[in-house]
């Protein structure tokens, strides 16, 4: 009850928009826009003509940008993954761990179930979900036409995401996708590449273009891509050093 009346007590309410202002928006390179706000406040404060009575501040500091901000590793990757699965237009995709958000809005063009180690506490036509960890799924061999893993694989067995710390969680939870797709079936794979493979405790870890190969042996590699900074490219690069590796893996064999 204590927590719904400070909630709904305009006062605390501001204190608290005042204290995130200071602790979260409040970055250096947003000093300046305090004054922006202030002198916007103040002009729509004198704005007397509006059907918006209840007043509340919320500071918004690091909006106000020269250009659209953007992630451009999830930009590239899960519109290069969005229009796989379009091109594909399988009866029933699959996703293990990727963005629920991007997965979600597949699913309204495509049915997906998606397996992840942590629940999801929503529903959505279209959209289902099992709890479960990609070093173990809920399938039998050769038995899915597609699946889909973006930036997942890299981070298994470091414990970030409360897993057991494994040095060969990576390899393992490769096989793992390997195991469940048919022959003929389709993997939609993304992690990070560098000039070496690489550790970046405990955040993920990093491949070579070559090591990412030699892992999906008794598959085609159908397409590739890199993305770079704001590039994408057709090409690896390896004198770029660190970037995103975007493949898609056709099965022509069993994986024992």
């Amino acid at each position: 009850m204590l927590i719904n009346y400070l909630k709904r007590n305009e006062f605390i309410r501001n204190i608290y928009a005042i204290f995130r202002l200071f602790t979260y928006e409040l970055e250096l390179a947003h000093f300046k826009n305090i004054f922006w706000y202030i002198s916007n406040y103040w002009a729509i404060k004198e704005i007397k003509n509006t059907n918006f009575m209840n007043f509340k501040l919320a500071p918004m500091l690091a909006d106000k940008t020269s250009f659209t901000p953007i992630e451009p590793v999830y930009f590239f990757q899960d519109t290069w993954a969005a229009k796989k699965i379009f091109e594909l237009k399988p009866k029933h995709h699959y996703d293990v761990g990727s963005s629920v958000k991007t997965i979600g809005i597949l699913s309204q063009f495509t049915s997906i179930t998606m397996i992840d180690i942590r629940p999801l506490p929503l529903t959505l036509h279209g959209l289902s979900f099992i709890e479960g960890t990609i070093l173990d799924l809920p399938f039998v061999d050769n038995s899915i036409d597609s699946i889909s893993s973006l930036c997942v694989v890299e981070h298994i067995g470091l414990g970030r995401y409360g897993d057991p710390v494994d040095s060969f969680g990576s390899e393992k939870a490769i096989l793992e996708l390997k195991r469940v797709v048919k022959i003929g079936g389709v993997i939609i794979f993304s992690v990070p590449v560098d000039l070496v493979n690489t550790v970046y405790f405990n955040a993920h870890r990093a491949f070579t273009r070559n090591y990412v190969l030699s892992l999906f042996d008794g598959f085609d590699l159908l397409e590739e891509k890199y993305q770079y900074g704001y590039e994408l490219v057709e090409a690896y690069e390896e004198n770029r050093g660190f970037g995103t590796g975007l493949f898609m893996f056709k099965k022509q064999k069993a994986v024992h």
